[in-house]
This record gives C-alpha cells, structure tokens and sequence, in this order.
C-alpha cells in the first residue's frame, strides 16, 4: 500500500460517503454562497489530493527544496561587464534615444498603448455635458440680446437729449441748425449702414 493513510481500513461494508455538508438546509437566502463555498471545498479537496498523490510519487530521499549549503563555492562571482543590449544602449548618442522606435513588433506596440478606464455612466455624462454646453450657449445669446437693447436704449436717449438741445431756440428763437444736423447725419449714416 502508498504511504498515505488509507481512510476505509475498517471492518465491515463500504459506507457511502455524504456530501460536503455546508450548513442548514433551511437559509432563507444564502442558496448561492452555500454553492460557491461547496465549490471552493471540492476544489481545494481536489488539489488536496493531487498535492498527496504527487507527494507520493516523490522518492523520500529527494527534496525539491532549495538548501544555500548544496551549492558549491566553486563558481566565480558575477562578472562586472555590462549586458550588450546596455552597452549598445549607453553608446547610443542622446538625441537618438528620445526618438521613439518605430521597428517594434505588434504585440509590444500593444502593450504601450493605454487603456482609458472604464466609466460606468460615461454616455450620461456626455449628455449633461452637452446639455451644460447648451445652457450656456442660452445664457450667452440673453446676456447679448439684453446688452444690445441697452445700448440701443442708450443711444435714442442720447438721440432725444441732442435734437432737444438743437431745437430750442437761440438768441433771436431760431432753431441751432449745427447741432442737430450733426445728430442727423449719424442718423442716416446709421440707415445706410455705412
């Protein structure tokens, strides 16, 4: 017989073995994590027993396990010359070595490229972007709109204050015919567009 103990050594006939008993049949809802423990038990009993059928397999005179005295004191130290690749990597001038390689094969130019974390609401988060964007694009036309109502509320009082002061009368009560053709004459260039 192996080495190992073997469990149905007794008298008698074979008993049927029991499942692995996990906990009370009657939880409300621990159903799944009852499942995932019965899983992970099987499992390690599993690799329990390859580990021992392995163990068995081993002669008992040999270990695997590693011992400092078992190596000899006869190899030389490591030798202080650089590795090539470093060399030729030290002897490289150093305007080329900020130069990005393009001769690099597919897989590692795979690896350098970034992935960008996943965002779990990243299209709810455009749409309150955009919609931000538009609020102050809305914002924007009113304030513009109300300051150029102002000015334009601005310029007739001006308009009105300056053809009043022209059309009061003089010394001798005729009208002051260079003021106010001053304000007309902004007037029209204003019609015209000019």
């Amino acid at each position: 017989m192996s080495k190992r103990r073997d469990i149905h050594t007794g008298y008698g006939p074979r008993k049927q073995k029991e499942g692995f008993a996990i906990g009370p049949a009657n939880l409300p809802d621990g159903v799944h994590r009852l499942q995932k423990i019965k899983q992970d038990l099987i499992h390690k009993a599993k690799v329990k027993k390859s580990y021992g059928k392995l163990k068995d397999r081993e002669p008992i005179g040999k270990s695997t396990a590693y011992h400092p005295e078992d190596v000899s004191n006869n190899e030389e130290p490591a030798s202080l010359e650089l590795h090539p690749d470093r060399q030729i990597m030290l002897d490289v001038p150093e305007a080329d070595r900020s130069e990005p390689k393009e001769n690099l094969e597919p897989s590692q130019a795979r690896a350098r490229v970034r992935r960008s974390k996943p965002m779990p609401f990243e299209r709810e988060v455009k749409l309150a972007q955009q919609r931000k964007e538009e609020a102050e694009a809305r914002t924007e036309a009113i304030q513009e709109a109300t300051r150029q109502r102002q000015q334009k509320i601005e310029e007739r009082e001006r308009f009105r204050k300056a053809m009043a002061k022209a059309r009061t009368g003089g010394p001798n009560g005729q009208r002051k015919l260079g003021r106010e053709s001053g304000v007309l004459l902004e007037k029209v260039k204003k019609m015209m567009g000019t």
